[in-house]
């Protein structure tokens, strides 16, 4: 488990800086400079608590688990976000100047987002399931 922990949060820390250099592309500057914080490490590798729910709600049908997903990354986020700024007085993010943001630490545009990257990270568990590889992770 501490090892999937760790594979999550290096996998979320490359789509982050993924994410954030085509951010960067998109106002302009060439040079793609992607970024993350050292905190989001243990926020991504949480995403191996999500486990569990995947045993659970894979038989249902592939909307229904991208709206699942969604709704715990959001909240996830949140709480996290809530909980860094209580901790260190600041979050690594700020969405508050962003139209549809909600307390400056979700962005409810990036809900297609979230449902991909749920999807994304069920793909990942799955091929480690399948590929006999988890039992060695």
């Amino acid at each position: 488990m501490v090892t999937r922990f760790f594979l999550y949060g290096a996998a979320g820390w490359i789509i982050e800086i993924l994410w954030t250099a085509a951010g960067s592309l998109k106002r302009g500057d060439k040079r793609m400079i992607g970024y993350t914080s050292i905190w989001m490490m243990p926020i991504y590798g949480s995403a191996v608590f999500l486990e569990p729910l995947y045993n659970i709600i894979y038989v249902l049908p592939i909307f229904i688990r991208g709206l699942i997903y969604m709704m715990c990354i959001f909240s996830a986020e949140f709480l996290s976000g809530f909980i860094l700024e209580g901790i260190i007085g600041s979050c690594p993010w700020d969405y508050s100047g962003a139209r549809f943001n909600v307390c400056g630490l979700i962005r409810l545009d990036y809900a297609p987002c979230w449902f991909a990257v749920g999807l994304l990270f069920e793909f990942g568990y799955r091929s480690l399931i399948t590929g006999g590889i988890l039992q060695f992770i």
